[in-house]
């Protein structure tokens, strides 16, 4: 492709070079520069890709992006722009054709609910015939491929790419998880997103990597609803306003409070056996009776999301129902068929706001006892062993500890530092180091009436021990803890 078809669509300052030339491919890591490639200097956390201008020079690069001053040799073109990371996500896009415009893009940002609401989104597109593409926290779905992720928003050239293989698989609409740093750092700038959503906020991601601050956070949040037609919004959450700051889509909300374009009422909690969950019905732009097999209010609020958005798909209320009712998410309040006696599950909570959500929904739901597993990732701030240890002591009727990812830490000293938050409550705990051993524990001491969260792993199917991701999935241990135990 020609170097000036891929910058036709952002402001550019040439420096020096021919635009008329011939690109073999765009690289924008270092280690893969190649003769008649386009570099884009990105200035990365540990690397800054213009050092190593001189470097493509050398190796005949064709062309390099910048948005600073570079030294270079021989013919090799350099053009100049205000934000090389913005002008990859828009190269990456006519690299590809522009896929984006070929599909149906819904994007979803906020601090929790994002990953729960994309798979609900999916399931009922899904059963309403639409074939449907994911990319998220946990996994990119292309039809029948199932690609692990890396992050929650890949780099705009790897999310092109997989925009296009989408394309090319006959997808119809791609529901995504949009982080706060994947706007910030313009993964997703050369998208028109026909579906902005906004789930909620608190604060979060605030570091030196990531936001300088809440205000900062909220910002690039924002940015979402400046890039699609229509915003979908929780209006109940107390910073909808700033989210909503000089947008320029048209919008919906969703909520519990009067007000709402779709409002949640007569809200029902459901305790079967082995199982939570809770029911509703909706006012407003659509009116239906719904039933969700997950817990708690959170739940109400991911399902008036996916509600709003398949409106706009023109889904009829059985198929809504049906989805809502069926969509599962690994990780996210998975329940685990044990007992009829007790609830056992698996939630991704890994810091001490998720806990805290997630211990206060199953409270409500009055258990003999809530019995909370969980440890701490390795190679982290200790405040988060702290505050973790000091919500399940103030919450839980009884704590397990165990270990989490210890990566290079003894993880009994994380344990100790579980105990040091612990220790500042009331809370019975124990402490059980083998995360099997552990699990095995509060089955096997499981009451009815109980409930029990293992908490922290979620989705992973790995425990990283000292560099090494060693296999450990929570749903292949109990499988075998109940064989063993002769539970089954």
């Amino acid at each position: 492709m020609k170097l000036k078809d891929l910058i036709k669509d952002f402001e550019y300052s040439p420096v020096k070079g021919e635009l008329d030339k011939e690109i073999s491919e765009i690289v924008y890591d270092s280690r893969k520069i190649c003769k008649d490639c386009l570099f884009v200097c990105v200035k990365g956390a540990n690397f800054d890709g213009h050092t190593a201008a001189m470097e493509a020079s050398q190796k005949g690069a064709a062309a390099l992006i910048v948005e600073k001053e570079v030294i270079t040799s021989g013919d090799i073109t350099v053009i100049k722009v205000d934000s090389t990371r913005y002008a990859m996500a828009y190269i990456a896009s006519a690299q590809y054709d522009h896929p984006s415009k070929k599909l149906k893009m819904i994007g979803i940002t906020g601090t929790k609910g994002k990953t729960t609401t994309t798979y609900l989104i999916k399931s009922i597109l899904e059963n309403s015939g639409y074939k449907v593409g994911l990319i998220g926290t946990i996994e990119v779905i292309i039809g029948d491929k199932h690609i692990p992720a890396k992050n929650t928003t890949p780099e705009s050239y790897v999310l092109q790419a997989y925009l296009d293989q989408m394309v090319k698989a006959g997808i119809d609409a791609v529901v995504m998880e949009v982080s706060s740093q994947g706007l910030m750092l313009h993964r997703t700038a050369a998208i028109d997103y026909d579906i902005g959503i906004f789930t909620n906020i608190e604060p979060d991601h605030i570091g030196p990597n990531e936001h300088k601050d809440f205000e900062h956070y909220m910002y690039c949040k924002s940015l979402l609803f400046k890039q699609c037609r229509i915003g979908i919004l929780n209006g109940d959450d107390k910073h909808v306003d700033s989210i909503l700051k000089d947008h320029t889509c048209r919008i919906e909300k969703f909520g519990l409070n009067e007000g709402a374009d779709i409002r949640a009422v007569d809200i029902k909690l459901i305790n079967g056996k082995g199982f939570l969950g809770v029911s509703f019905r909706t006012e407003g732009l659509m009116e239906i009776e719904a039933v969700s097999d997950t817990p708690g209010v959170f739940s109400v609020y991911n399902s008036l999301c996916a509600i709003a958005v398949c409106r706009h798909f023109n889904i009829d209320e059985k198929s809504i129902t049906k989805a809502l009712k069926e969509a599962k998410v690994k990780g996210r309040i998975e329940m685990i068929p044990v007992s009829d006696k007790f609830t056992l599950m698996i939630d991704y909570a890994h810091n001490a706001m998720a806990l805290e959500s997630l211990l206060k929904t199953l409270k409500e739901y009055s258990p003999k006892r809530l019995i909370c597993l969980f440890g701490c990732g390795g190679n982290r701030s200790k405040l988060r062993r702290y505050d973790m240890g000091e919500v399940s002591g103030r919450l839980s009727d009884l704590t397990v500890i165990t270990s989490d990812n210890p990566r290079d830490e003894d993880p009994m000293d994380i344990i100790k530092d579980i105990e040091t938050g612990i220790s500042k409550t009331s809370g019975r705990y124990i402490s059980i180091p083998d995360r099997k051993e552990a699990i095995r524990y509060v089955i096997t001491h499981g009451d009815a009436g109980d409930i029990i969260v293992l908490a922290g792993k979620g989705h992973e199917d790995y425990q990283e021990i000292k560099g090494i991701k060693y296999p450990m999935d929570e749903r292949v241990l109990i499988k075998e803890i109940m064989q063993e135990e002769h539970l089954s």
